[in-house]
């Protein structure tokens, strides 16, 4: 094997033996590698030539060598004590993972360039053993020494800024301390680390807390809190500046609330970061909400329509005018689906104009408009010019009063097509909050289309484990109780951090307002008797799509009671 390494064969070449890229490519990338200083593979991926996992499978099939992920692989706490520093191993894109089983004195090591000798000389060095590389994604490698060496850089981070700074709390007040502060190199990369980080772990939310004698960080992963780490309280100011000032707000302004906006790439891929500071007794907490357009636009495939649902919202998105409402609680996933549903329906020959606050994703080919109440641009008014705008589709970020909801009615009645969201439990009960609002039932009947509501449940790991449902189980999920019935629980492993649980997919309640629905509504019957008439034309309740992804082994019972609770409380 030895040999393979010592002929020098560079990547580049072997990429255009095995048709990966062409020479022309090669030579452009060449040429940047030389402005920039990147490793090659990073700027091929930059220059979008090729894939992580096409180079790592060419480099599998040239050089003969295994082809590993490390994502689901536990690395003994052994291995990880052979390397003390992290930055050698992100120098190189390296990880090591096991021992040989043959040989205790080799170390298989994760390599994004198995063909770098200095590489695998360093590592030996350092570690004393034999080294043999194993073929991985960046990616891949990057979120393993992430995981099990991210805690560690960011105490040392902390531990240099408290040495630095001595162990005196600095003065709050003096703007020009906290300003000299937030340019200190360890506040600043202590800051970037938190938002990669929470990037690898799939993190939705970074919550930074002031607590009476320290700072706890948390993540929120699946919708489920983690408390990854915490620093002495004398770094909150400086931390608090540092994402006042990359987030566009106020450094001297600590009584008042504050919303900024922060735009950070992370392993290529561009995140848009809401951030909200809120004055607490101990300190300014700082939540961080991460959003990538990736996410936002999804594949409609992927959110977890039933056949019988895609075919619904379909038939739903292809009406030239009303109104579509997609209702749920925070975080139920109604941005995706608003933000899939446009991307489906953003074509050369239709104006999208779409109102919101704030802006969740750009995208191209949309008009977006954001809400800023300084500027007296509320929902309503920014609908009042938008209208002369020459729409075909307008989006409303979200109906919240009277004034929103009669001019979006009107829009729609009008010939335009008007989708938005509502902060409601299911979505018979979406028709009552119009009514509510003080819209005419007539002209509720007249304008609505369809109304989505959604829920999100977390998605068991393939290490999921069977159990069979008993009595209340099957109750919960309509079953008769002489069938038998296998259903899944949450294991643990690597892959899903222990929780039992990896990615979230949506639950559906979809009613299209079919002519017998007009005329109840126009009636102005009671939701339940809009609910009846939905279930009596095919509609499944969240209850009922919750209990098919429990049967199907998709998610699990428990999840399911924890969003149908309301539900089963009614019944």
């Amino acid at each position: 094997m030895e040999g393979i390494f010592r002929k020098k064969k560079r990547i580049g070449d072997l990429l255009v033996g095995e048709k990966v890229i062409t020479e022309e490519q090669l030579m452009t990338a060449l040429t940047k590698q030389k402005e920039t200083g990147k490793r090659l593979g990073a700027v091929l991926l930059e220059l979008q030539f090729t894939t992580e996992r096409e180079i790592a499978t060419a480099l599998t099939k040239q050089l003969g060598l295994d082809f590993v992920v490390l994502k689901g692989i536990r690395v003994p706490q052994e291995v990880i004590g052979l390397i003390k520093d992290s930055s050698l191993l992100k120098k190189y894109t390296a990880m090591p993972f096991e021992f040989a089983t043959f040989d205790a004195t080799m170390l298989r090591v994760a390599m994004a360039d198995p063909m770098d000798i200095y590489a695998t000389d360093d590592i030996s060095a350092i570690t004393g053993m034999q080294i043999e590389p194993v073929v991985a994604t960046p990616e891949d490698i990057i979120s393993c020494i992430d995981r099990y060496y991210g805690n560690a850089e960011a105490q040392a981070v902390a531990e240099k800024y408290v040495k630095e700074r001595g162990v005196e709390l600095f003065d709050e007040s003096d703007e020009e301390a906290v300003k000299s502060d937030v340019e200190n190199a360890p506040i600043v990369i202590l800051v970037k680390k938190t938002i990669e980080q929470a990037v690898r772990q799939r993190a939705s939310d970074i919550h930074i807390e002031a607590l009476e004698t320290r700072i706890r960080v948390r993540y929120r992963v699946d919708g489920v809190m983690h408390e990854i780490g915490s620093y002495p309280i004398n770094m909150l100011a400086a931390i608090s500046a540092r994402v006042k000032i990359i987030g566009g707000m106020d450094i001297s302004e600590k009584r008042k609330p504050q919303d900024g906006r922060i735009t950070q790439i992370v392993d290529r891929t561009e995140f848009d970061i809401r951030v909200s500071v809120l004055p607490t007794v101990f300190g300014e907490k700082i939540v961080m909400r991460l959003t990538s357009k990736m996410t936002l636009t999804k594949d409609k495939k992927l959110l977890g329509f039933s056949e019988i649902e895609m075919d619904k919202f379909d038939k739903i998105l292809s009406n030239p005018n009303g109104i579509i409402l997609v209702t749920g609680p925070t975080g139920s996933g109604k941005s995706t689906t608003l933000y899939t549903a446009l991307s489906e329906l953003n074509k050369e020959d239709v104006n999208i104009i779409t109102v919101e606050d704030p802006v969740e994703a750009n995208i191209d080919g949309i008009n977006q408009v954001q809400v800023n109440a300084k500027a007296n641009m509320t929902f309503a008014n920014a609908l009042r010019s938008i209208l002369r705008q020459d729409p075909d589709i307008i989006m409303i970020g979200e109906i919240r009063d009277t004034e929103t909801a009669s001019i979006a009615v009107s829009a729609s009645i009008t010939g335009h097509l008007v989708v938005s969201t509502l902060h409601t439990n299911s979505a018979a009960s979406s028709i009552t909050r119009l009514v509510d609002m003080g819209i005419e039932p007539y002209l509720i009947a007249d304008s609505t289309v369809g109304v989505i509501a959604q829920r999100l449940v977390r998605r068991l790991c393939s290490c999921k484990k069977k159990i069979e449902a008993d009595a209340t189980d099957r109750v919960l999920l309509g079953v008769p109780q002489e069938e038998s019935l296998t259903i899944y629980k949450a294991g643990g492993c690597m892959n899903c951090n222990e929780t039992g649980y990896i990615g979230r997919i949506g639950v559906y309640e979809i009613m299209p307002v079919t002519p017998l629905l007009k005329t109840a509504i126009a009636r102005n019957v009671p939701t339940d008797e809009i609910q009846k008439i939905a279930l009596e034309e095919g509609m499944s309740t969240l209850r009922m799509s919750a209990a098919r992804m429990v049967r199907e082994g998709i998610t699990s019972i428990e999840e399911m009671r924890r969003i149908t609770f309301i539900e089963e409380d009614l019944t």
